[in-house]
């Protein structure tokens, strides 16, 4: 009853409405409080009013990393022969024989093959070495064009002849026919001294037989 409540003591409160004022603060209120709010930039204030616009940053387009196959397979066959290829070699040092041939070296699937030299690297330095061996590759793409172009104009130089003028033509033909009548003389003068040897030879030959021939008659 209302005999039995206790006895408070009541303030004016600041927030009070009259009931006409609160059903149109309600819903107001209600809105406010359960609207998110955009974060504040301090870049779009300064920029209202100016020529500059605003640009909005895209975010950077999200790349889906493929996941990374397990290789432990691998790298425990590839532990289990270097194991093998150790023993082998102290093997052989203890014995005293030649040493084995190394293992085979063993190829990591994480690495990136290049295209053009077919040497293999990690992701970092694959993205820095093929773009480089490319432009190599096609700098040597161009190269046995240059070198044909070069041959070319060697094989040309080689074939231009130094012509002579009509005046040292004349003259070289001259000595040639000079140096063709001397030839000449000599071989009718060897011809001539040859003859006079012979004779002399056959003189002596037949004064000799002819000596003979009387000794033997006085005899």
């Amino acid at each position: 009853s209302v005999g039995l409540e206790p006895k408070l003591e009541f303030y004016p409160s600041r927030l009070c409405f009259f009931f006409a004022s609160q059903l149109r603060h309600e819903p107001i209120c209600r809105k406010v409080f359960t609207k998110k709010r955009k974060t504040f930039s301090s870049l779009k204030q300064r920029l209202q009013g100016t020529e500059i616009p605003s640009v909005k940053k895209q975010p950077p387009p999200s790349k889906k990393q493929p996941e990374k196959k397990s290789n432990w397979r691998q790298l425990h066959e590839d532990f289990i022969n270097a194991i093998q290829s150790a023993k082998q070699v102290t093997k052989a040092m203890k014995e005293g024989r030649p040493l084995p041939p190394p293992p085979p070296p063993s190829i990591n699937p994480d690495y990136i093959q290049c295209p053009y030299c077919l040497r293999r690297f990690n992701e970092a330095a694959a993205e820095r070495h093929i773009s480089f061996c490319k432009e190599q590759a096609s700098r040597r793409v161009f190269a046995p064009g240059q070198k044909s172009a070069k041959q070319g104009k060697q094989q040309m130089t080689q074939r231009r002849e130094p012509t002579l003028t009509g005046a040292v033509e004349s003259l070289l033909q001259n000595r040639v026919q000079e140096a063709a009548i001397a030839g000449k003389k000599l071989q009718s003068v060897e011809q001539v001294n040859i003859q006079k040897y012979l004779h002399k030879v056959i003189a002596t030959l037949q004064l000799g037989v002819s000596y003979c021939y009387g000794s033997n008659v006085a005899e």
